[in-house]
């Protein structure tokens, strides 16, 4: 047995040297080996990411200027006297004045130099002559102001009736008819009127103290650029009633 293995031994050993190369002969090249391609890594780039320097708002603090307050001029009265609900000494009165009361101006009447008045020691306003009081401070900044006199109480009688006027050359005769009132409420009769005197547009007030005088003459002429005109009203102690125009007769 072991013959025979030796046997093929030497069978096969003699078959590789029939089959190696001889010394001389070109040696086969050897294909060649695949080399690996490199696959491509992606590298990013960096990206720039701006840094954002915030600018401040800048808010402006205005400077507040002071408004300053408005001073109502003062009056100190300096006689005694009366306050009046219109601008003259026709109107209704409205309280007693005495030296040392003191108030401040908040109106002038557009047709007189009267000033009204908020007196301190009374809660509503009057009409004072400016010879009565003694100013402090700048009238002429204080507005002007007409007296509303269906403000003031109240009327139960009524304006006056038959109202008519008649001319008489350079006057007018303006009548009327009585408004009985009581004696304690009567307090007669106001005319407010226009009229033209010398060249002069004037302003003319007029009152009679109680209801019996029904009767009134002024004078009036032509030549002033605006027709001449007038109301009339009934007064009692509680105010003045609506007024009636009176029919002015042309000169």
């Amino acid at each position: 047995m072991r013959k025979q293995q030796f046997g093929i031994l030497a069978l096969v050993l003699a078959m590789l040297a029939c089959n190696a190369p001889s010394s001389g002969a070109t040696p086969t090249p050897l294909p060649p080996t695949a080399t690996e391609t490199p696959t491509s890594t992606f590298t990013p780039e960096a990206t720039f990411t701006p840094t954002f320097t915030l600018t401040p708002t800048i808010t402006l603090t205005p400077t507040l200027t002071a408004t300053p307050t408005f001073t109502f001029p003062t009056v100190t009265v300096n006689k005694q006297a009366h306050c009046r609900y219109g601008p003259s000494s026709a109107y209704l009165h409205a309280a007693d004045l005495f030296a040392g009361d003191v108030g401040s101006v908040r109106g002038r009447a557009f047709y007189s130099q009267w000033l009204y008045i908020k007196f301190d020691k009374l809660n509503y306003f009057c009409w004072v002559a400016p010879s009565v009081v003694d100013v402090t401070g700048d009238v002429s900044t204080i507005n002007k102001v007409e007296p509303n006199l269906l403000s003031i109480g109240s009327n139960r009688y009524g304006p006056p009736s038959n109202v008519r006027a008649e001319r008489d050359g350079g006057e007018v005769i303006i009548s009327w008819d009585q408004v009985e009132m009581t004696k304690d409420d009567d307090r007669g009769y106001l005319i407010e009127a226009f009229v033209c005197q010398g060249g002069a547009y004037l302003w003319w007030t007029f009152s009679y103290p109680d209801q019996f005088t029904t009767s009134y003459t002024v004078e009036d002429e032509a030549g002033c650029p605006a027709a001449s005109y007038g109301k009339l009203y009934t007064v009692e102690k509680h105010g003045f009633s609506k007024p009636v125009d009176i029919p002015w007769p042309k000169p």
